[in-house]
C-alpha cells in the first residue's frame, strides 16, 4: 500500500438521497451505501485504534531508552 502522503485533516461526511458522501483531501470523493459506510466506519475505527496503540507503544519505548544523545 502506498503511504506517500499522510493527511491530518478529517474527511467531510454527508448524506444525500440515501447515500453517504465522503469528501476527502486532494479531491477524493466517494459515495457509499449506508451498509458500506457503516462497515467502512468500523474498519476506520479499528485501524485508528491500532495505529494509536502503535504510537503510544513507540512513545513508551522512547521514554524507556531515555534522551537521544545525538540531539543535545
Amino acid at each position: 500500500m502506498d503511504h506517500s502522503r499522510t493527511y491530518d485533516e478529517p474527511s467531510v461526511i454527508g448524506a444525500e438521497q440515501g447515500e453517504v458522501i465522503v469528501d476527502g483531501p486532494d479531491g477524493v470523493a466517494v459515495s457509499l451505501t449506508p451498509d458500506a459506510a457503516i462497515e467502512t466506519s468500523e474498519r476506520l475505527l479499528d485501524g485508528a485504534l491500532t495505529a494509536r496503540g502503535q504510537q503510544l507503544a513507540e512513545e513508551g519505548r522512547r521514554k524507556a531508552r531515555g534522551p537521544d544523545p545525538r540531539q543535545g
